[in-house]
């Protein structure tokens, strides 16, 4: 018996237009928490460390990915963190118990630091202030020190720091996972709704120019979702702009074909999150419309095991460092094509996190720097999705997995940059052992031609990269061609792709 050949038809039209893509969408993320920032970001005695002990390697790599927002300093640790102790002489700076991670925290590196890095690699900062131990006083101190041009003692106290520019952070996370029974200083709904609300009018009063996101759920499976998100936006919808979403996947039970299928359950929580701000707007009578930041996604599970023998109070201990796979990858390009697809809704998101910890750039202390197999998604999505997200008309043969049914093998999102004159097709074959036949009618881009057809694959989906051993990497040697108004061709079983074609000229 002749095996059937899988195909699959897309149809693409300039018309089926979804949102302006949000470049902040292709941001990142950096905590006090194992080495990302000291030994990673952070590493004085580095031979490539510039002259404020920057790692300039990693500098480059971050620059390479066009990463346009980062939020900081955390993540659980901001929890407790009091920001004054980030500021001034770093002599004078005490050493504190980080009660997250269960580690000593220098405090080295601060807000000002951090500042001055995000500015080497071009980004801007996400700021997320502690609701959990403190609240509104050090909130609004904190607001007039970062960003209040000068006159008062705050002002005059960054500007003393060696800082005369204020330094004009536009988004400020009120808190960080306050649902969570794990976080210091954990509230219930109702409990955050206040405080989120009452510290967003303080830090509103500093300075009107900001923009705010309420802390959404952990992740889907809270038994508080989606209620606490109803609960909270009652208190703070007209107070804050977005409102976060967190959430990892991990192939613990080594089911290939169930974890890459996770997406599903991605763009089901993103669509309650979004019912669920549609619905308070409504019981509001509101005008206002809440968008969503995804500021924590990834895959983490790789690392679970190895973190739980951590000695505790130590410095910087290695945390959370997953060795990623081709199937990660996989995983992280659906993710991604996932986000695109709801750009009307989803206008910030945060790769968590940006170096070594479950990150798409790995470094050795006092050595070198290399690239993780998520890193390339990341990168070419970053990159070339910039601009309009359409909505493609998808036909692709389907399979049901441990925990999902209907899963397309196919799994595609679609971007036009107008300015460019550039049609950006970004496409995961899930398929653990037969290639994908396809036809991508693009109708309205007829004049246009396959420039590049990048692919990520290997014939071992748990084939990672390490240190001068790059297993996972692109390849240009996609099968495609384009007929007529047609893009024909075939995609690799488990692979990650982009085609890309520009207008004739």
């Amino acid at each position: 018996m002749v095996k059937e050949t899988l195909k699959a038809r897309v149809i693409i039209d300039k018309d089926y237009i979804i949102s302006d893509i949000d470049k902040r969408v292709y941001g990142s993320f950096i905590e006090h928490l194992g080495r990302a920032v000291y030994g990673g970001i952070y590493e004085p005695g580095h031979e490539s460390a510039e002259e404020n002990g920057f790692r300039q390697d990693v500098i480059e790599l971050v620059k390479e990915l066009q990463v346009p927002i980062i939020r900081y300093p955390g993540g659980n640790m901001v929890s407790a963190y009091n920001w004054e102790d980030g500021v001034g002489p770093k002599e004078n700076r005490p050493k504190r118990l980080e009660l997250a991670w269960r580690v000593t925290e220098t405090n080295e590196v601060g807000t000002n630091e951090f500042m001055d890095w995000a500015n080497l690699v071009n980004a801007d900062v996400m700021m997320a202030i502690n609701l959990g131990t403190r609240g509104i006083d050090a909130a609004r101190n904190f607001i007039e020190y970062c960003n209040h041009p000068g006159g008062t003692y705050w002002s005059e106290l960054r500007k003393e720091h060696g800082y005369a520019s204020p330094h004009q952070i536009k988004t400020w996370c009120l808190g960080n996972e306050m649902d969570g029974p794990w976080q210091i200083g954990h509230k219930t709904a109702d409990e955050y709704g206040r405080i989120a609300a009452e510290t967003a009018k303080a830090l509103r009063l500093v300075d009107p120019s900001i923009e705010l996101v309420s802390c959404g759920s952990s992740n889907a499976e809270m038994p508080t979702f989606p209620e606490w998100e109803a609960t909270t936006l009652d208190h703070t919808y007209e107070h804050v702009d977005y409102i976060s979403l967190h959430q990892y996947y991990g192939n613990r039970t080594n089911d290939t074909a169930n974890y890459l299928a996770s997406t599903l359950d991605m763009d089901n929580f993103i669509k309650t999150v979004v019912s669920t701000c549609d619905y308070i707007k409504a019981k509001k009578r509101s005008k206002k419309q809440i968008n969503l930041s995804f500021d924590e996604w990834n895959v983490w599970f790789h690392s679970n095991e190895q973190d739980k023998q951590i000695e505790p109070w130590t410095v910087a201990p290695p945390q959370l460092e997953d060795i990623y796979t081709l199937e990660d990858a996989l995983l992280v390009g659906s993710m991604l094509n996932t986000m695109l697809k709801h750009s009307d809704r989803v206008k910030i998101a945060c790769m968590a996190q940006l170096v070594n910890v479950i990150a798409p750039i790995m470094t050795e202390t006092g050595g070198a720097v290399w690239k993780q197999t998520i890193f390339y998604p990341y990168y070419y999505t970053s990159v070339y999705g910039r601009g309009k997200a359409l909505n493609p008309i998808i036909s692709s043969p389907k399979y049901d997995s441990e925990d999902y049914t209907d899963v397309p093998y196919l799994d595609t999102s679609v971007v036009y940059n107008e300015e460019k004159e550039e049609l950006v097709v970004f496409a995961v074959n899930r398929h653990l052992e037969e290639k994908l036949q396809f036809d991508i009618d693009i109708r309205s881009f007829a004049d246009f031609e396959i420039v590049e057809h990048i692919v990520l694959e290997n014939e071992d989906v748990k084939a990672a990269n390490r240190i001068g051993d790059e297993q996972v990497k692109p390849h240009s040697n996609g099968q495609s061609h384009k007929e007529s108004d047609k893009i024909i061709g075939t995609f690799s079983k488990l692979s990650w792709n982009m085609i890309r074609l520009q207008k004739r000229q």
